[in-house]
């Protein structure tokens, strides 16, 4: 009996210790196993999807990127260069040619050009942090060293855990964080935050050189997603308040670098329809993922050929005016090997970053596609 209160005092240490983890991994998880970022569809067919009603209440602290993630994007940016001037070599024979500028680059062209260029706006946004994401950070905290793109024991992005990774509690708040601009598209506001990163915190990005000061005929119209369950959740939770009003279109050519790596893995599209049912997924002609390999990464010159899928895809659309949710490999490779633009657009993307850009396209012959391929 004399050890009793020896015992009360080690519960109680346990429990003070315990409860903050356990909360913040509830906080962290996904709403359900299936990592459901949504109220479940109504029984009724042919009702139109309601918006996910999510307060924004996530602050600049709270979505801000910390050091070790910083640190990793830098290293994970080098690996990405490889095979990038294979790439570009391969886009200068392309016969159509795309040209991007900051939003306030008074040299870039007007809509309303005219001819055989076309003009659009696009809002490219990296989805916010991923549990694949957190995974990283975690380990190399604890310094831990992997190869990028092997199946070794230390790589986290190779965990069967993390296929088809959904966002943290932290990545849904960079999502929402995001919504004050994208909600502020196609009104007669000026919002010159000028800033190419939503959090703005201390990264190769913090000078910026984009501002979204849009004309107010320049309405969103369209949102176009990766299949990916974290670029789709990003999608839907940032681009909320135009569910129902404009198309949300799934698009595999805009996923992520793919192999190797199972967060980068998509899950079957019908599970996918099943949790995003205000976004189409006709475009998509698997229902299981036949483009992911197990045992080889996707070349540079294999992402800029769908990259180059998706620019002929865009073009040949009526919008002009249209968000897209990727990722940082997929981003990377579009502004460093696809698109002609100046280096300030080349950095790399954070989590949960939002670069708005005027895409021009002009081509050398005719296009071959259809607005379906």
């Amino acid at each position: 009996m004399r050890n009793l209160p020896l015992l009360l005092y080690i519960l109680l240490v346990l429990v003070f210790v315990l409860t903050p983890f356990t909360t913040a991994m509830t906080l962290a998880a996904p709403s359900s196993p299936d990592h459901d970022p949504l109220p479940p569809p109504t029984a009724t067919a042919t009702a139109t999807p309601v918006a996910p009603s999510v307060t924004v209440t996530a602050t600049a602290a709270e979505t801000a990127h910390d050091e070790v993630t910083l640190q990793l994007a830098k290293i994970e940016k080098e690996h990405h260069y490889h095979g990038m001037e294979e790439l570009q070599s391969i886009m200068q024979t392309k016969p159509l040619k795309i040209k991007a500028y900051s939003l306030e680059d008074e040299s870039a062209p007007s809509l309303q050009v005219g001819g055989e260029i076309i003009v659009k706006i696009v809002h490219f946004v990296r989805h916010g942090q991923g549990f694949h994401n957190l995974f990283a950070d975690i380990y190399k905290n604890e310094g831990k060293e992997w190869t990028q793109f092997k199946n070794e024991e230390n790589n986290p992005y190779v965990k069967m855990e993390l296929l088809d990774a959904p966002l943290t509690d932290k990545g849904r708040k960079q999502a929402q964080i995001l919504r004050p601009r994208i909600d502020a598209f196609g009104t007669n506001k000026k919002n010159s935050s000028n800033g190419i990163n939503s959090n703005n915190d201390n990264n190769e990005n913090e000078k910026g050189t984009t501002s979204d000061v849009l004309d107010e005929e320049q309405t969103l119209e369209m949102v176009v997603l990766s299949t990916n369950c974290r670029a789709l959740q990003t999608g839907v939770i940032a681009f909320q308040s135009y569910i129902g009003k404009v198309p949300f279109i799934a698009h595999e050519m805009i996923r992520e670098e793919i192999g190797v790596h199972l967060c980068d893995q998509r899950r079957p599209i019908s599970s996918q329809k099943l949790e995003f049912p205000m976004v189409n997924f006709d475009l998509v002609e698997s229902d299981e993922d036949d483009l992911f390999s197990y045992e080889e990464r996707e070349s540079k010159a294999g992402v800029g050929e769908r990259i180059y899928k998706f620019m002929e895809w865009l073009e040949l659309r009526e919008e002009t005016h249209v968000g897209v949710t990727s990722h940082s490999g997929w981003l990377f490779a579009l502004f460093n090997g696809v698109v002609e633009c100046d280096e300030n657009l080349k950095a790399w993307f954070q989590t949960g970053e939002m670069r708005s850009v005027k895409l021009v396209f002009s081509r050398t012959s005719p296009p071959t596609c259809t607005e379906n391929e």
